[in-house]
This record gives C-alpha cells, structure tokens and sequence, in this order.
C-alpha cells in the first residue's frame, strides 16, 4: 500500500509552508479554548456505579420512599455526638437544643432532623411531637425513667444502629451516636452528589450548623458531604509538573528556542484536549486529572525524538529543508504507530463498566490524536520557521548536538544491550521469557477492590502542603474524612439489603407474598428461624395493629387465613393506615401503590459476595420484579466488574495493537512479522507491572483498572520507536551496525523521553487522591519497564527474527549448534 505520497506532501507543507501550517494551529487553538468555559465537573464514588442496577434501585428507593422526598432534590448532613454518655440527661438535651436551633435556621432550609434522642423523648412521652415538647419530656423525666425509655427504643434496630457499638442495654450508656439533617435543595439546583449540584446546598451549611452548636464544651461534630480533591490536586500536579518538565527539556535540548517550542506544543495540546471536554460535553472527573500528564509525557516523547533526529541530520552538513524532511519521512511514519497504538489502548477503556472509565479513554485518544497532529507537523514547521529566523539574523545557537552518541557515555551504557545480541540472542531471550513466566503467575495473585476509600483524601494533609499559596493551599485536616474515620471506628457497619420491588400493590396477593419471600432465608438473613427479620409494608400494619384496636378489627375483617396480613380489600388498608398524616406507610408503599420497599437485617460479618448471592436468592422469591441493592450488594457488584474491566479491556488492547502494528509495519516496510517484534516487550511490561502491584501490595480498583491498558498504549510507544528505526536503518545497513546505530541514537532519546515522562507523571503521587497517587505510581512504573524491556529485549529480538523470519545469515551460538547437529545426523542417516 502507497502511502509515501501523503508524507511527501505534508512535508511540503512544513517545509515550503511553515508560516501558513503555524498559522492554522494556532486558529484551531483559539477555537479549542471556547471550550474551557462550558467544563463541568463530577467527583466521588457514585459517577462509577451509576449505571449499576443496584444503584438505580438505591436512587428510586430515596426518591420514592424517602419520608422527606418533596419531588425535589435532598442532602443531608450527619451530626456525630460523643460524650462519656450520650444517652444520659445533659447530652440529650445538649442534641435537642442543637436540633431546634438547627431547625430554626431557616437559611439551611432544613425540612427533617432525626437523632436516637428524639426517639427517647417521644417513648417517654408519646405525645410529643414538636421539638419543644421533646426538650420538656427530657427535662421532666428522671434518670432511671429515660434509662428505662433507652432500653424500650433499644427494641427497634434502627434505634441502636445510630450509636456507637460500646451501647449498653444495662446500664443504658454509649460513647457516641449520630442523627442526620435533611435540607431541601433550592430551585435550579442538581440531584445530590455531584459539585455544585444538591450536594452543595445550602451555601455554607456545615458553618452555618456548627454556629448553632450549643457551645464550646459541646462535642456535637458536623460532617458535611465529601472533599472534592480535583482542584487541589490539579492546581498542585500540574505546576510541579509543568517546572520538572521543564526541567528536563533544558537538559534534553540545551536550547531555549526548542525549549520554548517543546512547551507551546504541551501547552496547545492540553488546550484542545480541555477544549475538546467543554465542546464534547464530558464531565471533568477524577480519573481525567491524569489525562494530562499522560499527554504531556507522549507529546515530550514525540519532541524530543523529532528534535532529536532533526540534529542528526543538521550535524552532517544538511540544510534546513532537507534535514526536517528526512526527519518527518521517518519520524511521522512512527509517531503515526505509536498514536494508532496509544488510540486503542486508550479506547479499549470504552468497553469498561464504569462511565468515568470510558470517558478516560475516549478523552485520552482524543488527546493522543491532538498530540500526534501538533508534534508531529507544528512543531516541525515551527522549528524549522525559529531556525530559518536565526540564519537570517545574528541569533546565537546554543545547542545542535542530539542526545547520545556513539562515544558518549549514555551511548556506551545502552550498546551493551547490542553486545548481548550478538553473543548470546537465544540464551537471553530464554532467560526473559522464563522470568516473564514465572511472573505471569506469580501476577494472577493481584487483588481487586472497591470501597468509599478510594476516592477520598487522608484524613490529615502532608506538612509541604502548607507551605503552598493560600488559593491552592489545601486544609491541614479534612474534617469530613476524621469524623468518617471515627464512624468506621466506633459504629457498626450498617448491615441492610434493601429490596426495591415493582408490583401491583393493590392485588389482594400482594403483602403475602412479601411475607412468604422472606420464609426460611438464608443464612446470612438474621432471622427466627423461619422467617426473615425485615421492615416493610407489611410490619408497619402489624405494628399498627398490635397499638391500633380499631385498625385491628380492619385487618382481621380482611385476613382470610388468620395470620395477621391482610388479603382482602388493600386499598381500604392502606387508606386506613395512612391516617395519621405522619405515619410510615410513605416509607414502605410508593404513592402509586406499584411498588414497595422490604428492608432485611443480614449479618454484617458475612462476606459481601455471599450476602449478595444470598440476596438475589430472596428476590427470585417475590413475584414481580424484585432488585435487591444496599451499600453492601451494590460495592460487591463494582467490584466483580473491576476485574472484568481490567481484563476486558487488556485483552482488547494487546489484540488491536497486535493486529494494528502488523498491519502497520506490512504497509510500512513490508515486514508484517516486525510487528509482533513490537509486541514481546509490551506483554513482558504488563506482565512486570502486575506482579509488582501483588509485591507492594496495590489492589486493582476503579481508578488504576485503566493501567494494563495504559500500560500497553503508552508503553508500545518505546518498541515502536525502537523497531521502526530499526526498519529504517537495516535499508541501508547491516543487522548489527544497524542495531548499534538504532539503539544509541533512537535509544538516547527515549532516554530523556522516559526521564520526563516518569517524573511528570509521578507528580500524580502528589495528588490528595491516594487512588489517583498510586495511579501515577503505576504509569510511571509501566513507562520505566517498557523503557528498560524495549532497550534490553528487542535486540536480541531482532537478532533472532533476522535468523528465522529474514534469513539473514547471522551467528547465533545455539541455534546453530542445534542446526549443525541437526545436519550431521541427517547426513549420516542419508550415508
């Protein structure tokens, strides 16, 4: 396939038309940053199981039977007590006084409050309904009577779910408890959960709350929503970032011309690739903070080797024109590779189970493909227009010599890789191939993982940080993360599956056959023996007839086989029922009565896969549609699906680069084989990084699922510099004058490319976000094997292609040994 055409004729353009192509870049730019202003942004941990069908059970089940659901948005706010006894006297009416001021506050648009000490005020007096007449049951009460009022709420599970697990039934005491406040979001706003959206409304709210604390010796803390990290971490990444690469571009090119060419070119790709977000429309999330250095370390990559070649070529004697035009002859065909190669390897991403996943991979291959079109034609075209400028006028040159050579001592260190293959290709390759193995398995051991504390920040921030300027300056504590910290600490975890059913409700079948649902659970259901222990629809109306005579009599007259659920006549039940206005049947039954709640007590020691297989048991036992859901079903579904992104999306890459880089090399140099040349280093790169995870101790998760593919799309960039020059340079030479010349001056390139890019994306690990830190850490550690491997491998790679594929009549020991023997027996057999 011809394809040297088009190359002629974008080398026309950079060359004979650099100021026009320049030009053009520059427009497009300024197109791209109408983009920036439309960004929008999402954080936490909901953006990745929001497509979960256990999540979208979660959301309708808050929506529809919130009893604070208004039909719009809700946020709430915890309020965590601690005391030597929160149930005693002082410390209940310290939480009742801080609820009505709380109430009264008419900015938090506060619509419920519930603490375990309005439910203590109301057993003690039924009657008391309003916060004052709760404050006045406390006051009047003596000590023994609220301890007898604890134990009596003690009955009620959701009661003693909200202290600390120090409670005490005897002696009536605990160390801590938390109530919640529900605020009504103002007109406009989002859903809850995002930035700027519910969330975060009202303005201020966990100030406004602690101002209402009844004083300083109060220990009522207040924990608002989540830290949102991004603007933290990319206000500090990118600066540390942006002055290390410049660090390096200083060392690597020595010239502040193409020191301030590299930086446009970074600059203008990290415009369009934002542009790109804001015009698109996708969310700038936690993942995408990495999208930067990932583009910033392939664009230096890029530059320096364009640069690089160009100085080859200019040492010789060659002109300008002619020296750019060798340079992109080459340099495009590879970059043109290693972009095709980076594209899958990022869009393979799409076919994750997480949204923020795809979306990191579609942004990613954007950028790619934004990094490809101005490192491989603007800046070229603009190095050329600078170096024109500097013939013409009396401007200095600083630096014209490429970065390694054949008597330098980088040169020297990375020919031994040569030296190797030409003594000992077969043995060495065997050596590799045995370590990959073992590896290999050693890897399948990796561990996987989703939870709440991959996407939140350490509870206190590093002392460096203060260091920072005020604007960017994050807190030194994350109270929010704290107060988290001493829930996981000193509460039991919540141990409920939520079962979020759609039916008729109205079918005289129906509350029986949430009854026989839960007959005989399994294991992990507490239960009676016999039957489920559960809150529904159905144990509100037996609890209102154990207190109710009249409601009694209703469902009796309805209950045609005497167990105590009525059968008959439903909608005149749940008419009945409804009345008091405040009475829990919005909880339990949906306004259209088409679907219910069931909500089951399971054993918080079970394991999480076992109590959602257990739970999926139970809903095949409803008729109608059942989908169980609950924290802990739907963290276990995220992460039975990390894994399978992980391999999914491996798989996806190593096929489409495999089959992309033999296609590419057959049109290119006519060697389809050359390709899988390309692929050994990469597969021995995935392999070093999933072991090393197992070794340090790094769990696959949401954030870094994306490394393997990662891994390979920024990793192959290494082997395709390296094999393509290669290519180049076997035209005109012999295999091994043409390894020698490959890997001293294509190899002194990657070195400074692989320098860069392993510091600039290592400031990931600067990131508040741990996941996002360990993600950098992972990249960086991808960038550094597929480096070491693609240097030390794919010589003696080469070799042995050049014996098996090529015939080239090359020395290697053993093969022909084994050939030697092979040919001396056949020809005694044949005498």
């Amino acid at each position: 396939m011809e394809y040297q055409w088009l190359i002629d004729r974008v080398d026309y353009y950079i060359v004979n038309r650099s100021k026009t192509v320049v030009l053009a870049f520059l427009l497009v730019t300024a197109v791209m940053i109408g983009g920036l202003g439309v960004i929008s942004s999402e954080s936490g941990q909901e953006q990745f199981i929001e497509d979960l069908d256990s999540f979208e059970a979660s959301e309708d089940i808050r929506e529809k039977f919130s009893s604070t659901f208004s039909g719009r948005p809700t946020t709430s706010t915890t309020l965590v007590q601690e005391s030597s006894n929160v149930l005693s006297k002082p410390a209940l009416l310290d939480m009742l006084q801080t609820r009505n001021r709380i109430i009264e506050q008419n900015a938090l648009r506060v619509d419920e409050v519930e603490t375990p000490a309005e439910e203590i005020a109301t057993t003690l007096n039924p009657a008391a309904t309003t916060p004052e007449a709760h404050i006045r049951a406390i006051k009047e009460a003596t000590p023994s009577q609220i301890d007898t009022a604890v134990r009596e709420a003690a009955e009620d599970a959701s009661f003693t779910s909200r202290l600390s697990d120090d409670f005490n039934t005897q002696s009536a005491s605990a160390t801590a408890s938390q109530g919640s406040v529900t605020h009504l979001a103002g007109p406009g706003e989002g859903s809850s959960g995002g930035p700027g959206g519910a969330s975060e409304f009202p303005a201020n709210k966990v100030e406004r709350i602690k101002s209402v604390v009844t004083d300083d010796a109060s220990t009522i803390w207040v924990q608002g929503t989540p830290p949102n990290t991004q603007w933290f971490t990319t206000s500090i990444v990118l600066p540390v970032a942006f002055l290390l690469i410049l660090l390096f571009l200083a060392v690597a090119y020595r010239d502040p011309f193409d020191i301030a060419i590299g930086l446009l070119a970074i600059v203008m790709t990290l415009l369009w690739t934002f542009g790109f977000l804001g015009i698109a429309g996708v969310a700038f999330t936690s993942l995408i903070i990495a999208v930067p250095p990932i583009l910033i370390a392939i664009g230096v990559d890029f530059g320096i080797h364009s640069i690089n070649r160009y100085r080859e070529e200019r040492v010789t004697g060659l002109s300008i024109s002619e020296s750019m035009t060798r340079t992109t002859d080459q340099m495009l065909v590879a970059f043109a590779i290693v972009a095709g190669t980076s594209v899958i390897g990022f869009l393979s991403n799409t076919a994750s189970a997480f949204p923020p996943t795809r979306d990191f991979g579609l942004v990613a291959a954007f950028g790619v493909v934004f990094t490809f079109l101005i490192f491989g034609i603007f800046v070229p075209a603009l190095k050329v227009l600078v170096d024109r400028v500097r013939q013409r006028y009396p401007i200095p040159s600083f630096a014209n010599t490429p970065l390694g050579s054949d008597n330098s001592l980088l040169g020297r260190v990375l020919a031994m890789s040569v030296t190797i293959s030409k003594r000992a290709p077969l043995v060495f390759l065997l050596f590799v191939l045995i370590a990959t193995a073992g590896g290999g398995v050693y890897a399948t051991g990796v561990d996987s993982g989703f939870g709440p504390e991959d996407f939140q920040p350490s509870e206190e921030t590093p002392d460096y940080y203060q260091s920072l300027p005020a604007p960017i300056r994050p807190p030194e504590e994350f109270e929010y993360v704290r107060i988290n910290n001493y829930l996981d600490r000193n509460f039991a975890e919540t141990s409920r599956v939520l079962m979020y059913v759609q039916k008729p409700m109205t079918r005289d079948s129906a509350l029986e056959s949430i009854h026989r649902a839960g007959t005989l659970p399994p294991s992990t259901f507490e239960s009676d023996q016999r039957q489920a222990e559960s809150e529904s629809i159905v144990t509100v109306i037996q609890s209102r007839a154990e207190r109710d005579p009249e409601f009694r009599r209703l469902v009796e007259r309805n209950d045609r086989n005497n167990n105590g659920i009525p059968d008959d006549n439903l909608p005149q039940i749940y008419e009945a029922l409804a009345e008091p206005a405040d009475s829990d049947l919005s909880g339990f039954l949906g306004d259209d009565r088409r679907s219910t709640q069931v909500v089951y007590t399971v054993d918080g020691g079970a394991e999480d896969d076992v109590v959602t297989e257990d739970a999926y048991d139970v809903a095949g036992n409803f008729r109608g549609t059942a989908q169980p859901t609950g924290g802990v079903i739907i963290f276990d579904e995220a992460l039975s699906l990390v894994l399978d992104s992980v391999i999914d999306s491996l798989v996806l890459t190593l096929v489409g680069a495999s089959a992309f880089l033999v296609f590419a090399y057959w049109v290119v140099e006519g060697r389809a084989t050359l390709g899988l040349v390309n692929v050994v280093p990469i597969i021995m790169t995935v392999v070093a990084v999933v072991a090393t995870m197992r070794l340090i101790g790094i769990k696959f998760n949401a954030i870094n699922g994306t490394i393997l593919a990662i891994a390979v799309g920024i990793g192959i960039d290494y082997a395709v510099h390296v094999v393509h020059r290669f290519a180049d340079e076997y035209h005109e030479k012999d295999l091994y004058p043409a390894l020698q010349r490959t890997i001293v001056g294509t190899g002194g390139a990657l070195f400074g490319s692989m320098l860069t890019t392993v510091s600039g994306i290592g400031t990931l690990m600067l990131a508040l976000n741990p996941g996002i830190g360990t993600f950098g850490i992972l990249i960086s550690l991808s960038v550094l094997y597929a480096f070491l491997l693609s240097i030390l491998v794919v010589p003696s790679t080469i070799v042995v292609w050049a014996r098996l594929v090529e015939d080239d009549k090359v020395d290697i020991p053993v093969m022909t040994m084994v050939s030697d023997a092979v040919g001396s027996g056949s020809s005694t057999a044949t005498e």
